[in-house]
């Protein structure tokens, strides 16, 4: 008796084999991934706690002062001494003095 080759039987033996070490590799592959993902949030849960209690609340930044008011310009400031010059409340000589100082000679 002659032994016939089953070259269909063969084939689908190896890749029967060749799927079953895929799938066994992409399942490896997966849980290798996911306990990546694990570790990384792990570590980022410690690093915010260990933020959190080296930077308690009470020694935050504080807040910044409220922004000052704009200064008058310098011809607001010279109309104003002219109304008190012109109301009699600043004297010819307390008037220079003011506007002098005003100017910066």
């Amino acid at each position: 008796m002659i032994m016939r080759r089953r070259p269909l039987l063969r084939a689908a033996a190896v890749g029967g084999g060749a799927y079953v070490a895929g799938r066994r590799a992409a399942t490896r592959q997966a849980e290798e991934q996911q306990a990546w993902a694990e570790q990384d949030a792990r570590i980022s849960d410690l690093e915010n706690q260990q933020a959190a209690t080296q930077a308690p609340p009470a020694q935050q930044a504080p807040a910044p002062p409220p922004a000052a008011p704009a200064a008058p310009s310098m011809m607001d400031q010279l109309k104003q001494l002219a109304g008190l010059h012109s109301q009699g409340i600043l004297t010819d000589d307390e008037f220079a003095a003011a506007k002098a100082k005003l100017l910066g000679s």
